[in-house]
């Protein structure tokens, strides 16, 4: 027991993992080139290239690129119809901007508890919560591992809804041998700094529906018609356009997307196979009909009866002491302040209790089961993966030995 770091003894791991975003890419060329052709924002081929070969990528006839995916987010609710008081259906597990874009939309999110094997929205519980204010379900690829999209999109057909795909996490990631995104009315994906793409900000909408991408650009351009003049607005848009500089680094890096995604399915694959032979802990799961995931972090189940009623938590303190940070990720998202409404802030929120609800599979992952490593743990050799391997050896092994010494970390 005294070999674990936490009570005194030496660490598994001392160095760094993989840094992220990689630095090695050739950058420096692709950035020299757009300072030298002073188009550095509107109008840039640059941004155009970018937004062709990223619709390319993702299996989807057009791309609208924009400064972040939470602007993605709002341009695509707006340019799917979502006016005042609409309700939009969203799993209560996901980053905060998949619901606070739909307040900035002025709709209303109507949470849904999540599949507790794929931590994704659980699509038998959406026909339960649809009303007649109802008008889109917006879907999360939590962790790029594809949502339940064929269940999803056979409810939305049924009750003439839209599906907004939110795949910030999600790049290259399939359903059916089909990229995400386009398969709903059009999806979005985010660059931001911790993303398998990254400009350090930025974001992206891809769709195969003309009429739909025609609206995406206007909400996103200060409310422009394309083909229009340049003083002529049709929609309350905002200037959410992103610019050359971040289109290059993005360019750059699609060159690499491939191969790093083979090394994350590849490492992921192998942490799995050790992972899951350990009684307690089980690596998460994917539905039938994933092709591909895009393993934006690794995620697996901690189950504390498998190891004597020591929490979770107690065990990431042991973790992150051996050098491997583990930690839990998101919360519910009904809990968090923002959702403690302001009548006057909030009108159209006013009949919605968010405190009084009560997600059960949500509420157990987060406060007790769900246990996240970042994506940079995915990017290492045979001896990186070795040493998270060891680690999740040592310290379950140390806990189911002696529970006691565990209970009471501070």
């Amino acid at each position: 027991m005294n070999d674990l770091a936490i009570f005194g003894g030496n660490p598994v791991r001392t160095k760094p993992f993989s840094s992220w975003p990689e630095t090695n890419h050739d950058y420096g060329t692709a950035l020299q080139k757009v300072v030298e052709s002073g188009r550095w924002g509107v109008g840039s081929p640059l941004i155009k290239q970018f937004n062709e070969t990223f619709a390319e990528t993702q299996d989807a006839k057009y791309c609208i690129s924009t400064n972040s995916g939470t602007t993605a987010l709002w341009v695509a609710l707006k340019a799917a119809g979502i006016k005042a008081g609409d309700e939009v259906i969203v799993p209560a597990y996901t980053f905060i901007a998949t619901a606070s874009a739909i307040l900035m939309a002025n709709a209303v999110p109507v949470f849904v508890d999540i599949d507790a094997n794929t931590l994704n929205i659980d699509a038998s519980q959406i026909e339960s919560v649809i009303t007649p204010k109802t008008k889109a379900i917006m879907t999360v690829h939590i962790s790029g591992n594809p949502a339940n999209l064929g269940h999803i999109l056979a409810i939305a057909e049924k009750h003439d809804l839209v599906v907004i795909e939110d795949a910030a996490q999600a790049h290259g990631a399939e359903w059916n041998g089909t990229k995400v995104g386009a398969i709903g009315l059009g999806g979005i994906f985010s660059f931001q700094t911790s993303k398998n793409l990254s400009a350090g900000e930025g974001g992206a909408i891809v769709t195969n529906d003309e009429a739909f991408m025609e609206a995406c650009f206007s909400y996103h351009n200060c409310g422009r018609v394309m083909g229009g003049k340049w003083y002529e607005h049709n929609h309350l848009g905002g200037n959410f356009r992103f610019n050359a500089f971040g289109a290059v680094m993005l360019l750059e890096q699609l060159k690499h997307l491939e191969s790093e995604m083979v090394l994350r399915e590849n490492n992921r694959n192998k942490l799995d196979e050790q992972i899951s032979q350990i009684e307690g802990l089980t690596p998460i799961g994917r539905y039938a009909e994933t092709t591909r995931e895009s393993n934006h972090l690794y995620l697996l189940k901690y189950d504390s009866s498998k190891f004597n009623d020591v929490h979770r938590d107690n065990f990431f303190k042991a973790m992150q002491a051996e050098g491997v940070f583990t930690y839990k990720g998101y919360t519910p998202l009904y809990r968090e302040a923002l959702f403690i409404t302001n009548p006057d802030e909030y009108p159209w929120l006013k009949d919605h209790d968010y405190q009084s609800l009560s997600l059960p599979v949500t509420e157990n992952i987060s406060d007790n089961e769900i246990v996240w490593l970042k994506q940079n743990h995915l990017l290492g050799n045979d001896d990186d993966l070795n040493d998270i391997i060891r680690a999740f050896e040592k310290v379950t092994g140390a806990i189911k030995k002696d529970p006691d010494k565990f209970r009471d970390l501070a």
